[in-house]
């Protein structure tokens, strides 16, 4: 009988330390943090991050808008806009959380010092935001913005009473990561791991996770040793080496998903002389011959994306003529797939008055993209082959994305996640005339300007008719794609994978949160 009773309480015990363990989580993610200030940078591994602290005025859910702090918005007038906020939210210090705190957030949030990629894109049309009550905001625009609420849904929200007296050091100590999201900090290691515990006074439906040991790991071979050893038990950005072998794990699931994410080159723009162009002899050449369309052109024609899509990302991705991918707003399915066509391209160096080529280096980070310096040593080859003699640099994303953020390199990598769903987000982040002031262009790393783009997206951004603004927005694509603002290559697919008995749903693109992982039957 003793023996039995000590069996069945041992019992007891491992299953309750089981259930126990069941509720934390361990992610591996791949993206690189830059800062836990969710208003610093607009990289995708801090965003991801930021969504367990701190929540959004609106939500864009499975590229839907849903509500978020605000329960529901109106529009006024063309240019005012109604939100009713939230009557139940507390920040995790335990002091209400109100319209002083949106309208401190848009201010901060325009100009964070630091910030090599802005968020005030986002607030470019806002002229105000004023408190109408505790409760309800009113935001005038200085011109018709049907996609305000979409704007907003990529601005995180910070208190008023603790933001007003932090610096980004104070979000990183965690002194001042006091949010109104679903998880607490816990502590915050750079360069290896944030850790969050479930936040009992979250204001939504409650994560199933108690505590989530999220980790930094760059390298993907170690993200899929860290999984099939048990070490975590979800990984993000998948390596396509490692697909296979996931897939015939008996403890792994794999989940695929198609991804918004589009891999472009961009070239810059900029006249003076660069050290990464060079003439065959390795001198300086007096004029950029990045500038003539027929020298980007040449360069994009010279491209296999078949082989890079099948044999670099093994099919984990699609070939790119544009930087939306296909069935999304704003997509112009009238533009055709760019050609490999070497001998088209060697005629248009030549027609540009480069018939022997030059020297080119291209800048690519090696701890951001999946198979990112793979390409990139792929499309040096190619573009070899014509004469454009290229050589790839791999550099840290801590010292690449200030770099490139400055238009220093010749040729940049960028893998633009098109986060909203729709077209204009590139337009104003990526393919606008650069303007600090606006909020434009903060990831226009080649300083690309075209006053036709433009004029697209302040007509789109002020038309309130759907098919209308989708027409301007499929134009502005076909006057980038003309006009080789940008040389687009491919669009990755989304990959999680987690242990038996995990599921992984994507919720925004390819953001990684605990709130994604939800248990089902092994």
């Amino acid at each position: 009988m003793k023996r039995i009773i000590l069996s069945t309480l041992a019992s007891a015990l491992l299953s309750a330390g089981m259930a126990a363990q069941a509720q934390n989580l361990n992610i591996a993610f791949a993206d690189p943090l830059s800062s836990l200030d969710p208003q610093l940078n607009n990289h995708a591994g801090d965003r991801s991050v930021d969504l367990h602290f701190w929540d959004l005025l609106v939500q864009n859910n499975y590229n839907k808008l849903q509500p978020g702090l605000a329960e529901s918005w109106k529009n006024l007038d063309p240019k005012t806009w109604e939100f009713r906020l939230r009557k139940d939210v507390k920040w995790q210090d335990g002091k209400p959380f109100t319209a002083d705190d949106v309208i401190f957030s848009y201010q901060r949030a325009r100009a964070v010092p630091g910030s090599v990629a802005t968020f005030a894109g986002y607030l470019r049309t806002v002229e105000s935001v004023t408190a109408k009550d505790p409760h309800t905001l009113v935001i005038k625009t200085h011109i018709p913005n049907p996609d305000l609420p979409l704007n907003l849904a990529s601005v995180h929200i910070v208190s008023k009473h603790v933001g007003e007296k932090s610096s980004t050091e104070d979000y990183n100590a965690g002194k001042a990561v006091v949010g109104t999201g679903p998880y607490k900090w816990v502590s915050y290691t750079p360069g290896d791991r944030v850790v969050m515990e479930r936040s009992s006074s979250y204001w939504g439906d409650k994560p199933i996770w108690e505590k989530v040991n999220y980790r930094y790991m760059n390298n993907a071979a170690a993200r899929t040793a860290a999984l099939l050893s048990g070490d975590v038990d979800v990984i993000d950005k998948v390596s396509v080496s490692d697909l296979a072998r996931l897939k015939n794990a008996a403890n792994v699931t794999v989940y695929p998903y198609d991804g918004l994410r589009v891999m472009l080159l961009q070239p810059t723009f900029n006249p003076a002389q660069n050290q990464y162009i060079t003439d065959n002899a390795g001198k300086p050449l007096a004029k950029n011959p990045l500038l003539d369309q027929r020298v980007r052109e040449a360069l994009s024609l010279a491209i296999n994306r078949g082989a890079i899509t099948s044999r670099i990302l093994q099919d984990a991705a699609t070939e790119a003529n544009q930087w939306m991918p296909k069935g999304t707003f704003g997509y112009n399915p009238d533009i055709r797939n760019i050609p490999f066509d070497a001998a088209r391209a060697k005629k248009l160096l030549a027609d540009a008055g480069f018939p022997e080529g030059f020297k080119l280096t291209m800048h690519v980070p090696n701890d951001r993209y999946p198979q990112g310096p793979e390409t990139a040593q792929a499309v040096a080859q190619f573009w070899t082959r014509i004469g454009v003699k290229t050589q790839v640099e791999v550099v840290p994303w801590a010292v690449y994305s200030g770099r490139a953020n400055k238009n220093e390199y010749a040729m940049s990598m960028l893998a633009w996640g098109n986060g909203t769903g729709e077209a204009s987000y590139a337009l104003v982040n990526v393919l606008a005339t650069v303007d600090g002031k606006k909020g434009l262009g903060a990831s226009n790393w080649g300083h690309y300007s075209n006053p036709a783009v433009d004029k697209a997206l302040e007509q789109s951004t002020e038309e309130f008719d759907a098919a209308k603004r989708e027409a301007i927005l499929r134009q502005s694509a076909k006057t980038v794609s003309d006009d080789v603002g940008v040389i687009p290559l491919f669009h990755y697919r989304n990959v999680w994978a987690a242990k038996k008995g995990l599921k992984v749903t994507p919720v925004s693109s390819d953001r990684t949160t605990a709130m994604m992982v939800t248990k089902v039957a092994p």
